[in-house]
């Protein structure tokens, strides 16, 4: 059975890295990812450039993991994204060009490890917070 929380690490070390190859290597070819905005890829190729969309839009992005839960095959990873928007940032709803500016947001992703790559992938963050802080919606209106 393969180390669910190595490979964990190994996928946010190559990620930080912006290492296109390790992050295709450690996403099995039958691996499926959802994500936020009714998004869901299959096959590691897809879930690859689901994570380079993110790192050509944010050239300097990176992931800190502030807490993990492992249970056999499992990984939960608790983190925060940091990076600039510099590049086109291409969703579910379109391509959002470049706002130049600094995202600062929290998410969760949850893998499921086998033979040391990832098959599955969840991956949960806040919409709204990514769009306000791009300046794309307006700040919520204090209490």
């Amino acid at each position: 059975m393969a180390d669910a929380r190595q490979v964990g690490a190994d996928f946010v070390a190559a990620f930080n890295d912006h290492d296109e190859s390790r992050i295709r290597e450690l996403n099995a070819e039958n691996g499926v990812l959802e994500a936020p905005g009714d998004v869901r890829v299959e096959g590691g190729e897809a879930a690859t450039q689901y994570a380079m969309a993110w790192l050509n839009a944010f050239p300097d992005a990176r992931l800190t993991v502030k807490n993990e839960l492992a249970s056999g095959d499992w990984v939960a990873q608790e983190f925060t994204f940091e990076g600039t928007h510099e590049g086109t940032l291409s969703g579910p709803a379109g391509e959002i060009p470049a706002t130049h500016r600094r995202l600062n947001g929290r998410g969760v992703q949850v893998f499921r490890v086998e033979n040391d790559a990832v098959v599955d992938t969840r991956l949960y963050f806040d919409q709204v917070q990514i769009m306000t802080q791009l300046g794309l919606m307006p700040e919520p209106a204090p209490a």
